[in-house]
């Protein structure tokens, strides 16, 4: 645990610690110890890990598939946009959906199924030798007690921290189920709608109007979008649609994303990452396969200016892009204790 860097540290020590950390500059805080001569093999230990960094490691794989035109999130088959799943059957969030179908697509991975080392084992099985894992996130914080305070006041700091999974398709001896081909989305006919999806939408309370072109509008409030039958395929309105619905809500009185009616271009391509992320995890959820913006040049460039300049921001869009799926989805329920 990062609790133990402050046992038998001077205040001065745990203050170059804190500061280090709080700015994420695990390299700099690594270096100042060595320097100092004084390292304690705990602090090495963790540092040596803390140095990996994930966060580079991550952003390079969704920016070299960007390159090539590609959306490591969208896969063009029937078993596309299926949520990678941990070894018990829980949908990962956010980041790890991102990372997971990013990794599965680079190597060709089917299993939705991931899992770590220990977890392969206690089901007898084994990762096979030479396999590379996949890191996966999660929220941590550090609760540091400040000596010189009067108050004996706490100081919290928040950190993501990472640990490594295998795909069940690098695993031998686990039960067959894990190896399955996973369900398959659905095929959109053309033609026709869809009941669970149009009640989806519905049960927002966007307003939609009908319109030329679509779109969402932070003046009005209220989201423009063409019948159904102008679009030329199923896929187009319903990934359309929920791209839209998860601009909606980034307004002001909702998650708070978007402050202003006008964005620079760096902000409305940030904005546009959420909203495509987020509508490919609600496709995800509702089983559908959506391409939601197609390979568009202009929105592939917007990114990778974005994912270029800091290598964090693959990591902040996905997790807004899950708070505006999720949101979407928690008023589905409002809606169900309603009726």
């Amino acid at each position: 645990s990062l609790q133990a860097f402050f046992k038998g540290l001077q205040q001065k020590e745990k203050y170059i610690i804190i500061y280090f950390l709080s700015c994420k500059r695990a390299e700099l805080l690594y270096n100042y110890i060595h320097t100092q001569g004084q390292s304690s093999p705990v602090i090495i230990e963790r540092l040596e890990i803390m140095r990996k960094d994930t966060y580079q490691e991550v952003t390079n794989i969704i920016i070299e598939a960007l390159e090539t035109g590609v959306k490591p999130w969208v896969r063009p088959w029937e078993e596309s946009n299926i949520e990678p799943l941990r070894h018990n059957g829980e949908a990962y969030k956010g980041i790890n959906t991102v990372t997971l179908w990013a990794v599965a697509m680079k190597k060709g991975y089917q299993s939705q199924f991931w899992m770590t080392f220990k977890q392969a084992k206690e089901l007898g099985a084994q990762v096979k030798k030479g396999e590379k894992s996949a890191p996966v996130f999660y929220a941590n914080k550090l609760v540091v007690e400040d000596e010189e305070s009067q108050n004996e006041e706490l100081r919290t700091i928040h950190y993501m921290k990472s640990y490594s999974v295998f795909n069940a398709e690098q695993i031998e001896g686990l039960p067959q189920d894990f190896y399955f081909t996973p369900k398959k989305s659905k095929v959109l006919d053309n033609s026709k709608r869809i009941k669970l999806v149009d009640d989806f939408i519905a049960n927002t309370g966007a307003e939609i109007i009908n319109g030329s072109n679509a779109g969402y509008s932070p003046f009005y409030d209220h989201i423009a979008l063409p019948k159904f039958e102008q679009f030329n395929s199923a896929n187009g309105y319903y990934a359309t649609a929920l791209h839209e619905l998860s601009h909606w809500t980034g307004a002001k009185h909702r998650l708070n994303r978007i402050v202003t009616t006008e964005m620079a271009e760096k902000e409305y391509a940030k904005e546009e990452l959420v909203a495509e992320l987020a509508a490919t995890f609600l496709g995800a959820s509702l089983g559908l396969s959506l391409d939601i913006t197609g390979n568009h040049a202009s929105y592939i460039n917007g990114w990778l200016k974005v994912l270029k300049e800091d290598k964090r921001a693959i990591f902040r869009a996905s997790s807004q892009a899950q708070k505006a799926a999720d949101f979407l989805h928690n008023l589905q329920l409002q809606q169900a204790k309603a009726a």
